[in-house]
């Protein structure tokens, strides 16, 4: 039988290549998404289909995480074989300027979905989409026995986000895991994440368009892997016989600084010539170190990371330049509208 999965966050950079690689494997994929007066699929766009088509494996409804009633509802239409949170506000200086909308979506959002799933009665796999900044200032390398520090109302509604996970496969017996993920990026990463931010910059300064990039602390050190590996991680997790917690990380750490040098590198630029202190970019609580032990997924789960950091950046300066030799062209074809149309329940 055709397995069936449910994604929050399904426009987002993983849900992106996790819809991709569910269906690669044969998945019917349901997508939670907000209403918006702009489209905001371009990352899935390319998967979708006509409902209408008898081959459509991808399906769309509109929904929130602040909204649990739609979720109890949403669950009974689509009786999922799994679930994936993937959906948070999830840029870390972004927090500190909107703390209760990131509480709100990041942390009780989960806790909305969690209750929905015992609600609804199914027994389907949940996949909650925990983060690396829930160790905040504890020394690495950090592992799944390491304590939590949060040191933003991000990594803060991540840690209550983690811990109702645990307590609902505690409490009612749910397979319900925490992917605990290092820092993941690629050229579908949103472009006010410093890597992304970085990589794009160096497209842009490189043709011409731009002369300087504006950063603020270069020193920070993260674990920067490559998100499609890790989607694969996040699936594997919901297919062990029990449900556990994991680290997934390359294990390899490098500051801010190491993977501007590469990425300016890459394209023949020299940093110091374009990079720009800016104040208005530190954190008022910054996370100086983390890297992940991943030791756990790599022998329970079989699953261990290929892309290490400096590859990484070439691959995302490589798709940047890439992207942007694609730019100027007429304005009703850079916005093609997308085919996708959500799915409504009969009355």
């Amino acid at each position: 039988m055709t397995k069936r999965a449910l994604i929050t966050g399904i426009t987002g950079q993983d849900g992106s290549y996790l819809t991709e690689f569910l269906l690669s494997k044969g998945y019917e994929v349901h997508g939670l998404i907000r209403r918006a007066s702009t489209f905001n699929t371009h990352r899935i766009d390319h998967l979708y289909r006509d409902p209408h088509d008898p081959g459509a494996k991808l399906f769309l409804h509109y929904g929130d995480l602040s909204d649990g009633a739609r979720l109890v509802t949403l669950l009974h239409e689509v009786n999922p074989d799994e679930v994936y949170n993937l959906a948070a506000q999830s840029h870390v200086r972004v927090s500190f300027e909107e703390p209760e909308h990131t509480g709100d979506t990041t942390g009780i959002g989960a806790m909305r979905l969690l209750e929905a799933v015992r609600m609804s009665g199914m027994e389907c796999r949940y996949y909650q989409a925990s983060s690396s900044e829930m160790f905040g200032a504890t020394p690495p390398p950090q592992n799944e026995e390491t304590p939590f520090y949060p040191r933003s109302p991000y990594g803060a509604a991540k840690v209550y986000a983690y811990w109702v996970t645990k307590n609902y496969r505690e409490a009612y017996g749910m397979f319900a895991v925490n992917g605990i993920l290092f820092n993941h990026e690629s050229p579908r990463r949103g472009e006010t994440f410093v890597t992304r931010k970085i990589t794009r910059a160096v497209a842009r300064i490189k043709a011409g368009l731009d002369e300087y990039i504006y950063l603020g602390n270069l020193d920070p050190v993260r674990d920067w892997g490559y998100a499609p590996e890790y989607v694969e991680g996040m699936w594997r997790m919901l297919q062990a016989e029990e449900p556990e917690d994991y680290v997934l990380a390359t294990g390899v750490g490098v500051t801010v600084k190491d993977f501007l040098v590469a990425a300016f590198s890459h394209a023949g630029l020299n940093w110091e010539k374009h990079v720009r202190f800016d104040e208005r970019y530190l954190r008022p609580t910054e996370v100086d170190a983390l890297i992940g032990d991943p030791s756990k997924a790599r022998e329970q789960l079989g699953w261990s990371a290929r892309v290490m950091p400096h590859e990484l950046a070439r691959i995302m300066v490589d798709a940047d330049v890439e992207a942007l030799a694609h730019e100027g062209r007429p304005w009703i074809d850079a916005v093609a509208l997308p085919s996708w149309t959500p799915t409504v329940s009969a009355p």
